[in-house]
């Protein structure tokens, strides 16, 4: 009897999800359907498929087969999808978007279902890569688009055959703790005490910026992560400066958002390779998702 491959996909399901339960709620059927299917495989084939226990179900070595082979048919099914992209005229192939936290939560996340829906044949891989090693991925060819952050001062220099593209420039705000009340001007901020940002960073030249304006700041701690800099400042140890698509989300307790004028804004920027063939038409078309994400942030 041919094993039917619609078997061999809840067995899938069942693994990757962890339980019969599990696998139901993903392939959106009653329990009992995806038993009765695994049940069935097992009559046809002659040999359990998987060994069940009060922590879930796990594959048998006849079950690690059978859903090596579904992993594979699974696999076949979708690069036939993207030929059929091809054959219609549609963009098909894989763009790698290396990038930092901020810019993939805000930007690049929100762009994936517009880019399924819009070009279903790209397949759009995100990492996420400190600035350097991002770069890096970019001159040997590893990744497509890097996300790279600059304060508005800085040096806006592009390598070679690379192109930058500005997807949207936010401001900076001071971030205070409980005991700071809100200034009114920079000035107000003179004798506060600063948590630093790690050196190189858009937010540490902002930071000298800032210094430069109001005199030397005293400084306590050095962060990198953003969500390091709000805890820090909502255990008082300090005043920050953070951009405004950091803080988005749900802030720590006490924690106070201040606009101050003179402080400046942050560009998000997306550098891809510019030659006689890049960038392709899939890497376009991720540029235009991005950029359409980022004009729609309401960052005011």
């Amino acid at each position: 009897m041919t094993t039917d491959p619609r078997r061999l996909a809840v067995l899938l399901a069942v693994h990757r999800a962890g339980g019969v339960l599990a696998a139901a709620d993903l392939l959106r059927v009653t329990p009992s359907a995806v038993s009765q299917q695994i049940a069935r495989l097992e009559a046809e084939e002659g040999v359990p498929v998987l060994d069940r226990g009060p922590r879930g179900a796990t594959l048998t070595p006849a079950g690690r087969i059978l859903a090596d082979a579904a992993e594979r048919i699974e696999a076949e099914l979708v690069e036939a999808r993207k030929q059929l992209a091809t054959l219609g005229g549609e963009l098909s192939g894989r763009v790698t978007v290396a990038g930092f936290q901020t810019a993939i939560r805000a930007v690049v996340t929100p762009a994936l279902a517009d880019l399924a829906e819009h070009h279903p044949g790209v397949e759009l891989v995100v990492e996420e890569r400190e600035p350097a090693d991002a770069l890096r991925r970019l001159r040997e060819g590893d990744a497509d688009v890097v996300l790279i952050e600059r304060d508005e001062d800085a040096d806006g220099h592009t390598p070679r055959g690379q192109r930058d593209v500005v997807l949207l420039e936010e401001p900076w705000r001071v971030v205070l703790p409980p005991a700071v009340a809100v200034p009114a001007q920079l000035s107000d901020l003179a004798g506060a005490t600063w948590v630093a940002a790690e050196p190189g960073t858009a937010a540490a030249r902002a930071l000298a910026r800032v210094a430069s304006m109001v005199g030397p700041l005293t400084t306590r701690h050095v962060y990198y992560d953003f969500d390091v800099a709000l805890a820090l400042v909502a255990a008082g140890q300090g005043v920050g400066m953070l951009p405004a698509l950091a803080l988005q989300g749900e802030l720590p307790d006490g924690v106070t958002v201040a606009t101050v004028p003179g402080l400046g804004s942050r560009r998000l920027v997306a550098r891809h390779r510019a030659t006689r063939h890049e960038p392709r038409p899939t890497v376009t078309a991720v540029l235009d998702e991005l950029m359409a994400v980022a004009a729609g942030l309401d960052l005011v």
